[in-house]
């Protein structure tokens, strides 16, 4: 049987304590991100099955009522407001399925060319003249590096006129960078009809979010600069993957969302059984991402599940940052907070929110002007 229960000790008097049921590994989740009505799934990083927690609809006096269940095992705790049932959980893990193996072959395949780009960038015995020769096999790549790398934001403007020019006025971190946005652009400047997504809108979010993670870990984790600048940039990639499905039952979507008191993550928990973050995460590992990065991706909405992931809460809070400076998703903009143990576990103050938020509405500003003009 599942194990759950709030700890007693002060300093933990916010958080509750899971147990997996099938390999008892344990996690502490922040109790005040969650509430009635909710369900919240994530794998076990031990055993790799999911975790599911349902929230019942009448609160305990021991702490949130909670069902727990995994894969394995579907024995619940009491009952649940909205159990799912053995056919429920085959169909939802029948339509996960399709959506990936329908757009493996279709979602452009993170390119090749950026991912062995990164690996050569990774490599301190590699050579700038091994890395331009790995991006010069992709001409599409290649051209939008070099506008990148001459956009206002970089203040080359003219300057920069071959791959391996960018690597000594740049720098092998700073062409990473413009490398990997090169890459995922096409990709992430798709309208998203199910999401009411302009193409530029998602490609301004998902660069706000890119920048304003690197940003924070600057001030938080120096070393992870670079990998967060990553995870914040395709931390949306899931929804690509989930528009079609969102858009064909958008009605079920407005009718759970009309009261206001949910987050559109959590509508796509209970009506799709999962979220765009776990469909985003799966794409990540397909794509050979570090787990770092896909379990900052998996967890982007709710980093307290993450076993105090540092690049889950920074790409947390740059996205809230990126919200709250206009550059949202639509569907996002609504219920959309820090978790309250966030801005404690990376140390930030208020005063850094607006700094960071401002900077990144200047990087974004200058480097979308060049990015209008890539193709």
């Amino acid at each position: 049987m599942s194990v759950i229960k709030n700890i007693n000790s002060e300093k933990n008097k916010d958080r509750m304590k899971v147990v997996c049921p099938n390999c008892r590994k344990v996690y502490y989740i922040d109790c005040k991100k969650l509430h009635v009505g909710m369900n919240v799934s994530f794998p076990c990083k031990a055993c790799k099955e999911l975790i599911n927690l349902n929230l019942r609809s009448k609160p305990a006096t021991d702490g949130l009522p909670i069902s727990i269940q995994t894969s394995k095992d579907n024995r619940a705790e009491g009952p649940l407001r909205s159990a799912p049932t053995p056919e429920s959980k085959e169909k939802t893990r029948a339509l996960k399925n399709a959506i990936l193996q329908d757009f493996m072959g279709v979602l452009p395949a993170m390119p090749q060319v950026v991912l062995k780009a990164q690996e050569i960038m990774s490599d301190p015995d590699s050579s700038f003249k091994k890395l331009a020769s790995v991006i010069a096999t992709d001409q599409a790549i290649s051209v939008r590096i070099l506008k990148l790398a001459n956009s206002a934001y970089y203040g080359l403007s003219g300057k920069v006129t071959s791959i391996g020019h960018a690597s000594v006025l740049l720098g092998i971190t700073i062409l990473g960078e413009i490398v990997m946005m090169a890459g995922t652009s096409n990709m992430l400047s798709k309208a998203l009809k199910g999401y009411r997504v302009g193409s530029e809108d998602m490609w301004r979010h998902s660069l706000a979010v890119g920048i304003g993670s690197r940003l924070i870990a600057g001030r938080t984790t120096p070393e992870l600069a670079n990998d967060a600048f990553v995870a914040g940039l395709i931390h949306d990639s899931g929804k690509i993957m989930l528009d079609d499905h969102v858009l064909k039952r958008r009605e079920a979507f407005e009718e759970y969302m009309k009261d206001g008191q949910h987050a559109f993550f959590e509508a796509e928990q209970r009506i799709l059984g999962f979220d765009h973050s776990e469909i985003g995460s799966e794409v990540c590992k397909s794509w050979g991402i570090p787990e770092l990065l896909t379990d900052a991706v998996r967890y982007h909405h709710y980093p307290s599940m993450s076993q105090d992931n540092d690049l889950a809460h920074i790409v947390h809070v740059a996205d809230f940052l990126a919200i709250q400076s206009g550059m949202g998703t639509g569907s996002e903009n609504t219920k959309c907070k820090v978790e309250d143990k966030t801005m404690e576990f990376l140390g930030l103050k208020e005063g850094d929110m607006s700094t960071i938020m401002d900077q990144v509405v200047q990087a974004v500003e200058k480097i979308t002007g060049q990015m209008n003009n890539l193709e």
